[in-house]
Protein backbone atom coordinates (compact mmCIF):
# COMPACT_ATOMS: atom_id res chain seq x y z
CA UNK A 1 0.00 0.00 0.00
CA UNK A 2 1.40 3.34 -0.76
CA UNK A 3 1.47 6.19 1.50
CA UNK A 4 -1.21 8.99 1.75
CA UNK A 5 0.43 12.53 1.09
CA UNK A 6 -0.88 15.37 2.08
CA UNK A 7 0.29 18.55 -0.12
CA UNK A 8 0.29 21.98 0.80
CA UNK A 9 -2.62 23.80 0.26
CA UNK A 10 -4.90 20.55 -1.43
CA UNK A 11 -7.60 21.67 0.14
CA UNK A 12 -10.90 23.04 -0.87
CA UNK A 13 -9.82 26.25 -1.69
CA UNK A 14 -6.40 25.57 -2.82
CA UNK A 15 -8.65 23.80 -5.83
CA UNK A 16 -10.87 26.96 -6.11
CA UNK A 17 -7.68 28.95 -6.32
CA UNK A 18 -6.78 26.59 -9.21
CA UNK A 19 -9.59 26.41 -11.60
CA UNK A 20 -9.31 30.45 -10.99
CA UNK A 21 -5.86 30.67 -12.41
CA UNK A 22 -6.50 28.48 -15.08
CA UNK A 23 -9.45 30.35 -16.08
CA UNK A 24 -7.37 33.78 -15.93
CA UNK A 25 -4.56 32.20 -17.99
CA UNK A 26 -6.74 30.13 -21.15
CA UNK A 27 -9.62 32.22 -21.63
CA UNK A 28 -12.50 29.93 -23.35
CA UNK A 29 -12.73 30.36 -27.35
CA UNK A 30 -14.83 33.54 -27.99
CA UNK A 31 -15.13 34.94 -24.51
CA UNK A 32 -14.08 38.75 -24.05
CA UNK A 33 -15.43 41.75 -25.28
CA UNK A 34 -17.08 41.51 -28.61
CA UNK A 35 -16.67 44.39 -30.90
CA UNK A 36 -18.14 45.51 -34.54
CA UNK A 37 -15.32 45.53 -37.28
CA UNK A 38 -15.04 45.35 -41.37
CA UNK A 39 -15.36 42.52 -43.28
CA UNK A 40 -12.20 40.96 -44.46
CA UNK A 41 -10.95 38.60 -46.58
CA UNK A 42 -9.85 36.04 -44.01
CA UNK A 43 -13.73 36.76 -42.63
CA UNK A 44 -14.94 34.94 -45.59
CA UNK A 45 -14.75 30.95 -44.58
CA UNK A 46 -16.77 31.98 -41.08
CA UNK A 47 -19.23 34.08 -42.86
CA UNK A 48 -20.24 31.16 -44.93
CA UNK A 49 -20.29 28.72 -42.03
CA UNK A 50 -22.58 31.30 -40.36
CA UNK A 51 -24.77 31.19 -42.98
CA UNK A 52 -25.08 27.13 -42.92
CA UNK A 53 -25.44 26.83 -39.85
CA UNK A 54 -28.68 29.44 -39.46
CA UNK A 55 -30.12 27.50 -42.60
CA UNK A 56 -29.32 30.88 -44.20
CA UNK A 57 -28.04 30.67 -48.59
CA UNK A 58 -24.35 31.25 -47.80
CA UNK A 59 -23.15 34.11 -50.02
CA UNK A 60 -20.51 32.33 -52.64
CA UNK A 61 -16.80 34.06 -52.34
CA UNK A 62 -17.05 35.89 -55.64
CA UNK A 63 -20.33 37.68 -54.26
CA UNK A 64 -18.68 38.64 -50.63
CA UNK A 65 -15.40 40.06 -53.14
CA UNK A 66 -18.49 41.83 -54.37
CA UNK A 67 -19.90 43.43 -51.24
CA UNK A 68 -16.40 44.95 -50.23
CA UNK A 69 -15.85 46.26 -54.00
CA UNK A 70 -19.45 47.63 -53.98
CA UNK A 71 -19.86 49.19 -50.64
CA UNK A 72 -17.32 48.29 -47.86
CA UNK A 73 -18.50 50.55 -44.92
CA UNK A 74 -21.55 48.17 -45.11
CA UNK A 75 -19.72 45.18 -44.88
CA UNK A 76 -19.51 44.02 -40.51
CA UNK A 77 -19.03 41.26 -38.72
CA UNK A 78 -18.98 40.93 -34.68
CA UNK A 79 -15.81 39.84 -33.02
CA UNK A 80 -14.74 38.25 -29.75
CA UNK A 81 -11.73 36.91 -29.18
CA UNK A 82 -10.44 36.23 -33.11
CA UNK A 83 -14.04 34.38 -33.55
CA UNK A 84 -16.48 35.62 -36.10
CA UNK A 85 -20.05 35.88 -34.13
CA UNK A 86 -22.24 37.81 -36.46
CA UNK A 87 -22.67 39.58 -39.62
CA UNK A 88 -24.35 41.59 -41.67
CA UNK A 89 -24.04 42.57 -45.17
CA UNK A 90 -25.83 45.94 -46.60
CA UNK A 91 -26.01 48.28 -49.42
CA UNK A 92 -27.57 51.66 -50.55
CA UNK A 93 -30.61 51.74 -52.31
CA UNK A 94 -33.63 53.70 -53.83
CA UNK A 95 -36.50 51.90 -52.27
CA UNK A 96 -39.21 53.30 -53.83
CA UNK A 97 -37.80 51.33 -56.62
CA UNK A 98 -38.39 47.80 -54.97
CA UNK A 99 -41.37 48.49 -51.81
CA UNK A 100 -42.69 45.16 -50.91
CA UNK A 101 -43.16 43.60 -54.52
CA UNK A 102 -39.21 42.73 -54.54
CA UNK A 103 -37.30 39.75 -54.23
CA UNK A 104 -33.64 39.19 -52.54
CA UNK A 105 -32.34 38.46 -56.20
CA UNK A 106 -34.02 41.85 -57.62
CA UNK A 107 -33.17 43.85 -54.98
CA UNK A 108 -29.20 42.76 -54.24
CA UNK A 109 -28.24 42.22 -57.99
CA UNK A 110 -28.35 38.49 -57.72
CA UNK A 111 -26.15 38.56 -54.46
CA UNK A 112 -23.55 40.67 -56.26
CA UNK A 113 -24.71 44.47 -54.98
CA UNK A 114 -24.91 45.75 -58.60
CA UNK A 115 -27.68 47.41 -57.50
CA UNK A 116 -26.08 49.91 -54.59
CA UNK A 117 -26.63 53.57 -55.37
CA UNK A 118 -25.03 55.72 -53.83
CA UNK A 119 -27.72 58.62 -54.63
CA UNK A 120 -30.10 56.33 -52.26
CA UNK A 121 -31.74 57.39 -49.46
CA UNK A 122 -32.47 53.58 -47.73
CA UNK A 123 -29.73 51.49 -46.13
CA UNK A 124 -31.03 48.02 -47.00
CA UNK A 125 -29.49 45.16 -44.97
CA UNK A 126 -29.22 42.35 -47.28
CA UNK A 127 -27.87 39.87 -44.52
CA UNK A 128 -27.95 39.47 -40.68
CA UNK A 129 -26.68 36.24 -39.20
CA UNK A 130 -25.96 35.28 -35.92
CA UNK A 131 -24.20 32.04 -34.42
CA UNK A 132 -27.32 30.23 -32.68
CA UNK A 133 -24.22 28.72 -30.10
CA UNK A 134 -22.63 32.63 -29.08
CA UNK A 135 -26.61 34.16 -28.69
CA UNK A 136 -26.72 36.47 -25.41
CA UNK A 137 -22.96 37.87 -25.92
CA UNK A 138 -24.37 41.27 -27.53
CA UNK A 139 -23.43 40.41 -31.16
CA UNK A 140 -27.03 40.92 -32.35
CA UNK A 141 -27.69 44.23 -30.36
CA UNK A 142 -24.01 45.54 -31.76
CA UNK A 143 -24.77 44.91 -35.15
CA UNK A 144 -27.84 46.74 -34.57
CA UNK A 145 -26.06 49.65 -33.22
CA UNK A 146 -23.88 49.79 -35.95
CA UNK A 147 -26.50 49.73 -38.65
CA UNK A 148 -28.14 52.69 -37.19
CA UNK A 149 -24.95 54.29 -37.02
CA UNK A 150 -23.62 54.47 -40.55
CA UNK A 151 -27.15 55.46 -41.30
CA UNK A 152 -27.26 58.83 -39.72
CA UNK A 153 -23.26 58.94 -40.29
CA UNK A 154 -24.48 59.09 -44.45
CA UNK A 155 -27.52 60.94 -43.86
CA UNK A 156 -29.66 58.14 -45.12
CA UNK A 157 -33.73 58.84 -44.72
CA UNK A 158 -33.69 54.28 -43.14
CA UNK A 159 -32.70 51.27 -42.65
CA UNK A 160 -34.54 48.52 -44.10
CA UNK A 161 -33.99 44.99 -43.30
CA UNK A 162 -35.62 41.34 -44.71
CA UNK A 163 -35.45 39.10 -41.86
CA UNK A 164 -35.88 35.51 -42.39
CA UNK A 165 -38.59 33.51 -40.30
CA UNK A 166 -36.66 30.09 -40.37
CA UNK A 167 -39.23 28.69 -38.21
CA UNK A 168 -42.09 29.01 -40.37
CA UNK A 169 -41.49 25.91 -42.39
CA UNK A 170 -42.88 24.14 -39.59
CA UNK A 171 -46.46 26.21 -39.35
CA UNK A 172 -46.94 26.33 -43.02
CA UNK A 173 -50.29 24.20 -43.17
CA UNK A 174 -51.01 25.79 -39.68
CA UNK A 175 -50.91 29.72 -40.53
CA UNK A 176 -49.78 32.26 -43.47
CA UNK A 177 -46.42 33.83 -43.19
CA UNK A 178 -48.22 37.29 -42.01
CA UNK A 179 -50.15 34.80 -39.62
CA UNK A 180 -46.36 33.74 -38.22
CA UNK A 181 -44.90 37.10 -38.25
CA UNK A 182 -47.83 38.18 -36.00
CA UNK A 183 -47.59 35.07 -33.06
CA UNK A 184 -43.74 35.97 -33.00
CA UNK A 185 -44.76 39.78 -32.16
CA UNK A 186 -47.59 38.49 -29.87
CA UNK A 187 -44.71 36.73 -28.17
CA UNK A 188 -46.65 33.36 -29.08
CA UNK A 189 -43.53 32.04 -31.02
CA UNK A 190 -40.22 32.81 -30.45
CA UNK A 191 -38.80 33.46 -33.52
CA UNK A 192 -35.16 35.56 -32.72
CA UNK A 193 -34.26 36.78 -36.01
CA UNK A 194 -37.20 38.75 -35.54
CA UNK A 195 -37.37 39.47 -32.18
CA UNK A 196 -33.73 40.42 -32.20
CA UNK A 197 -34.51 43.69 -34.64
CA UNK A 198 -37.95 44.48 -32.94
CA UNK A 199 -36.49 44.66 -29.81
CA UNK A 200 -33.91 47.29 -30.91
CA UNK A 201 -36.51 49.62 -32.29
CA UNK A 202 -37.64 48.62 -35.88
CA UNK A 203 -40.69 48.62 -36.69
CA UNK A 204 -42.86 45.44 -38.58
CA UNK A 205 -44.02 46.48 -41.83
CA UNK A 206 -45.06 43.31 -43.06
CA UNK A 207 -44.50 39.92 -44.99
CA UNK A 208 -42.66 39.97 -48.50
CA UNK A 209 -43.67 36.61 -49.73
CA UNK A 210 -41.41 34.61 -51.58
CA UNK A 211 -38.40 36.78 -51.35
CA UNK A 212 -35.74 34.38 -51.37
CA UNK A 213 -37.10 30.63 -52.64
CA UNK A 214 -33.72 29.20 -51.56
CA UNK A 215 -34.65 29.84 -48.14
CA UNK A 216 -36.58 26.86 -47.99
CA UNK A 217 -36.94 27.36 -43.95
CA UNK A 218 -38.72 30.42 -44.26
CA UNK A 219 -40.90 28.70 -47.02
CA UNK A 220 -39.16 31.30 -49.28
CA UNK A 221 -40.68 34.30 -47.03
CA UNK A 222 -39.40 37.23 -45.02
CA UNK A 223 -40.46 39.69 -42.92
CA UNK A 224 -40.17 43.77 -43.67
CA UNK A 225 -38.65 45.89 -40.64
CA UNK A 226 -37.96 49.35 -40.63
CA UNK A 227 -36.20 51.96 -38.64
CA UNK A 228 -36.56 55.30 -39.60
CA UNK A 229 -33.58 57.84 -39.12
CA UNK A 230 -34.58 60.92 -36.43
CA UNK A 231 -31.51 62.86 -37.47
CA UNK A 232 -32.05 62.70 -41.47
CA UNK A 233 -32.13 65.57 -43.19
CA UNK A 234 -33.85 65.99 -46.52
CA UNK A 235 -32.52 69.57 -47.19
CA UNK A 236 -28.84 67.57 -47.18
CA UNK A 237 -27.61 65.14 -49.80
CA UNK A 238 -26.73 61.61 -48.58
CA UNK A 239 -22.99 61.91 -47.28
CA UNK A 240 -20.48 61.12 -50.12
CA UNK A 241 -19.65 57.98 -49.84
CA UNK A 242 -16.60 57.57 -51.45
CA UNK A 243 -15.25 61.06 -49.24
CA UNK A 244 -15.64 58.51 -45.91
CA UNK A 245 -14.20 55.85 -47.60
CA UNK A 246 -10.86 58.03 -48.02
CA UNK A 247 -11.73 59.23 -44.41
CA UNK A 248 -11.46 55.65 -43.09
CA UNK A 249 -8.41 54.15 -45.64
Amino acid sequence: MGSIQVFPGAGRHARVARIGDAWRRGPTPGSGVAAVRPTRLEHFAAIRSLQRDAGAPPWSLKQLESHIAAFPEGQLVVECAGEVLAMASMLVVQWDEYALDHTWKSITGDGFFTTHDRAGRTLFCAEHVMGSAKRGLGAGRLLCQAERRLCRKLNLRRVIAAARLPGYRRHTAAMTPEGYAKRVIWGDINEPSLRLPLSQGFQYCGVIRDYQPEDTASAGHAALLVWLNPLYSPAEPPANIDAERRKCA
